[in-house]
């Protein structure tokens, strides 16, 4: 993992319905968002289209600092606009 992360991020991770996010998928959100929004407790949230996936699109949130996640799923709901 070349990213750093809270302790929530590293348990909700283990779960079968998280465990095979990849990290490049990750990064992918981070480093090259299809869109970001900023919630009002001031943590970001990145959204990515993973082919790998099935062109589902992957959420990111991260801390107010733009580095640490803190969660990382599939979303459903997001539409590309």
């Amino acid at each position: 993992m070349t990213f750093k992360t809270t302790l929530y991020f590293e348990y909700v991770r283990q779960r079968p319905d998280r465990a095979f996010i990849e990290d490049a998928w990750i990064r992918q959100a981070i480093t090259n968002p299809l869109h970001e929004e900023v919630q009002a407790d001031g943590r970001i949230r990145r959204w990515a289209k993973i082919e790998e996936a099935g062109n589902r699109y992957l959420r990111v949130i991260l801390l107010e600092d733009g580095e640490t996640v803190h969660n990382a799923f599939l979303d459903r709901r997001f539409k590309e606009k």
